[in-house]
């Protein structure tokens, strides 16, 4: 009995590996991108809302993905998810070779390779889940996280050593090869991607519409900490760059770990109850981020956000995947993402021109106040159970 229960962690690990790969790799490759930003500003010779501006076509091309992944994952089989992970880390290598008026083709690129994997992956591991019957979407979610914060340290220490962008994010596109390898598995079909003829079959109410609103929240607010933090850290209260990208890295290591503990207890909580607490705490943490007068205290409140925020968009995931119908599950979980990652890209952009207005504080800010959504959005999801 001792001896299975040592295994199940390993066991775990090892059938989930494909899918903590593809989440692996993109946070290694938008890590990468949040702790070089400064840089990249610096060399495209722009202001923060014309940076914004700028990476404004990412979420465009993303969503265009995102409505064709579904039909892309059916097409290519057991192949789709390493093709994905392979596109996104060969786009990423672009955006430190591109002049202004190119960047924003270039983070098209990423927008659209990086919507085209989530949908897959995510869809990847909702099956993985109702299949196994335990869950995994905590521990993928924390391996994004890893990826992110590991890439973003790693980065800060290049950035020390005078590596400019264009050697940075080419070196971190070829990790995301590797990994784009470890997403290859023999049987890597995702089952229900495809819409079905049967019109009833093919509804998917309202189940993914409104927990893809809370992955959007989570998203909007998480990723958009992600993208500013440094700049917060630097530009607000004169941190060095070694500080600066320390920001984004606190914040996804405290997220790994957060989500690492919330594998643990997820089914020993209330989901509902996860979700309120998180955006509570995520919400304290964002504003004490905005008050911070040196990059310390920007760091605890980065790693009071991360705490909140980690469980959030794992736990949404989780329910559309449990509340969805098993022939619809992975549309709804592709339905979710769509919306979620509207907000992972929209939120960047957005934050980036009331940071350009009313200065970076005010942008997280308004990150707190988004969170209180949670509270209402929540409720609604749990009358959904059929």
């Amino acid at each position: 009995m001792t001896s299975d229960h040592t295994m199940r962690p390993f066991a775990t690990l090892s059938v989930a590996r494909p899918a903590l790969a593809a989440f692996l790799t993109m946070g290694v490759l938008w890590g990468t991108f949040a702790a070089i930003l400064p840089d990249l500003k610096t060399m495209l010779g722009v202001d923060e809302a014309q940076l914004g501006l700028l990476v404004f076509a990412t979420p465009v091309a993303a969503m265009a993905a995102m409505l064709a992944a579904p039909m892309i994952g059916a097409s290519l089989g057991r192949a789709a998810l390493p093709v994905a992970v392979a596109m996104m880390a060969a786009a990423f290598a672009l955006p430190g070779q591109a002049a202004v008026w190119l960047f924003p083709v270039a983070m098209a690129a990423c927008g659209a390779a990086t919507g085209l994997t989530d949908v897959l992956m995510n869809a990847r591991v909702s099956a993985m889940e109702n299949a196994r019957g335990a869950p995994l979407m905590n521990l993928a979610h924390a391996a994004y996280s890893f990826g992110y914060a590991g890439a973003a340290f790693t980065v800060g220490g290049l950035r020390a050593a005078g590596w400019g962008p264009e050697a940075v994010m080419a070196l971190m596109a070829g990790v995301g090869l590797l990994g784009a390898l470890a997403a290859i598995e023999r049987d890597g079909r995702i089952d229900g991607l495809a819409r079905p003829k049967d019109r009833a079959a093919a509804r998917l109410g309202l189940v993914p519409v409104i927990g893809g609103g809370i992955v959007l929240i989570a998203f909007m607010t998480e990723n958009a900490a992600e993208y500013w933090s440094a700049l917060h850290i630097e530009q607000t209260l004169g941190g060095s760059p070694a500080e600066g990208s320390g920001g984004p890295a606190v914040l996804a290591l405290t997220m790994g770990l957060a989500r690492l503990a919330g594998q643990g207890i997820a089914s020993r909580i209330n989901p509902f109850h996860l979700l309120k607490g998180g955006a509570l705490i995520a919400a304290v943490g964002a504003f004490i981020a905005s008050q911070a007068m040196s990059p310390a205290m920007a760091y605890a409140g980065f790693i009071v956000m991360g705490i909140g925020a980690s469980v959030i968009a794992p736990t949404a995931f989780s329910l559309v995947g449990q509340y969805a119908p098993d022939a619809a599950r992975a549309r709804a979980v592709a339905r979710a993402t769509l919306l979620g990652y509207f907000g992972y890209f929209v939120g960047p952009p957005l934050l980036g021109l009331i940071a350009g207005s009313f200065g970076l504080r005010m942008a997280f800010v308004f990150a707190a106040c988004l969170l209180a959504l949670i509270f209402v959005l929540a409720p609604l999801l749990a009358r959904q159970r059929t």
